[in-house]
């Protein structure tokens, strides 16, 4: 009986680790047609196209099952939808103008600040780990953000900026689970995800800003079908990863489902080879090392994972 309980338990932890390493998988194909569709189409436009596409089938969900009656939150909801939608930016931005294994290696800092704003923000006590880990996150940083001449300051900056809005998002995600369903918290990022580009495409036309161009921007219609494909997939691939993610963690231990995520930098970094980029130096591996190890280290502490809509 133990026997036969053990080796469903492998099953389900074996499961979970395939699922995330799909969803990293998907999640690194939306970054690379991001960048792709980048050359000939500004980064708030493949923002909006890959969330109108997933809104789809949210409202469809709710359709099918209504929501919970509960709430009172409206203000922090309409909060983490902004700032989700800023930090996604952010992401397209970096992802233009770093590179897919840089964006991606200063997206996954994240962990390392949510951990620092939980005891800044709202008091929660870090253990040893936990701030073994932030320190070695940090240095993990310094050792990528080294911009030379063909990187900026500014480029790195919001590179890592990406990382600070998602900290901060997902920071509003565990006030707001305890009192919206979480389709609701989707559907929000999602809606700011489409009306949010509106605006800046319409200040992009009528009142263009220069140095805004990670805020600002215009819209131009696709002109062949495999433009229109790509902003498809740019929308399929980041649904079908986010509902991978959220199905790996219901197999496995938290800790180690998260460790194997960082698998997306693994595979951002060879797609973007592919993709002409050059590949890391000896500084930006270790870097990816250590801000990698940091975040493993942040994710066994936590007995509960936050995961992003």
């Amino acid at each position: 009986m133990a026997s036969l309980s053990n080796r469903i338990s492998a099953q389900s932890s074996q499961k979970g680790i395939l699922l995330m390493l799909g969803a990293a998988f998907f999640f690194s194909l939306t970054s690379a047609i991001s960048k792709w569709l980048g050359k000939d189409f500004h980064i708030v436009q493949l923002v909006f196209f890959r969330n109108i596409v997933g809104v789809v089938f949210i409202i469809s969900s709710i359709w099918r099952r209504p929501l919970r009656q509960d709430g009172g939150k409206l203000g922090l909801l309409i909060f983490r939808g902004v700032v989700g939608t800023l930090s996604l930016y952010l992401l397209f931005y970096s992802i233009q103008t770093l590179g897919l294994g840089r964006a991606s290696t200063y997206q996954y800092t994240y962990p390392i600040f949510l951990a620092l704003f939980s005891w800044l923000l709202i008091g929660e006590t870090l253990n040893s780990s936990e701030w073994t880990a932030i320190f070695v996150g940090f240095t993990g940083i310094l050792f990528v953000f080294r911009p030379d001449l063909s990187l900026s300051w500014r480029d790195n900056s919001l590179g890592l900026g990406n990382a600070l809005l998602t900290a901060v998002s997902y920071l509003s995600i565990r006030q707001l689970g305890v009192v919206y369903d979480t389709r609701a918290i989707i559907l929000s990022f999602m809606l700011s995800g489409i009306v949010m580009p509106i605006i800046s495409m319409l200040v992009g036309t009528y009142h263009p800003m220069e140095g805004f161009d990670f805020l600002i921007g215009t819209f131009k219609w696709p002109e062949n079908i495999y433009q229109w494909g790509a902003f498809l997939g740019l929308g399929l691939t980041a649904l079908v990863g986010q509902r991978m993610l959220t199905q790996s963690f219901t197999y496995d231990k938290a800790g180690r489902v998260a460790a194997v995520g960082y698998s997306n930098i693994l595979f951002s970094v060879l797609i973007g080879f592919f993709m002409g980029e050059a590949f890391p130096t000896i500084s930006m591996f270790t870097g990816m090392l250590l801000i990698v190890a940091g975040g493993i280290l942040i994710s066994a502490s936590k007995k509960k994972p936050v995961v992003n809509p």
